[in-house]
């Protein structure tokens, strides 16, 4: 049972990732994509260390919105295929920015998402 309610949270977040790419559109930089893998950083670290810790919810929705929506919402293999389309297109250095921002922007927005517990690096 846990299988399906991942799949169809999945299948909500990639929806959505849809959606917010066909709505907006780019030319070189693929910034799209960034902002939803920054706010898909923030939204899981806050949901699973803030949200989730507040309120009663199963175990088994937690995956399902963690792993389910939430995963397939944000999408590394995007931001790979086109930091490598820009690299191919001659934009080496605004493809290097691109993975610079990507990276540190989204354990940035995880970290601000984590805000919301205290200790949150303590084991």
């Amino acid at each position: 049972m846990l299988y399906l309610w991942i799949g169809i949270a999945g299948a909500l977040g990639s929806i959505l990732r849809y959606l917010i790419g066909i709505t907006f559109t780019h030319n070189i930089f693929p910034y799209t994509t960034l902002i939803v893998n920054l706010s898909g950083s923030f939204l899981l670290a806050w949901l699973t260390t803030a949200l989730f810790k507040r309120i009663s919810i199963s175990p088994m929705a937690e995956s399902a919105i963690g792993t389910g929506f939430v995963g397939s919402f944000t999408t590394f293999s995007t931001l790979s295929v086109e930091t490598v389309t820009m690299f191919k297109n001659g934009y080496l250095l605004l493809g290097i920015v691109y993975v610079v921002v990507s990276i540190v922007g989204g354990l940035l927005m995880s970290r601000l998402g984590f805000k919301g517990r205290k200790n949150v690096y303590k084991a």
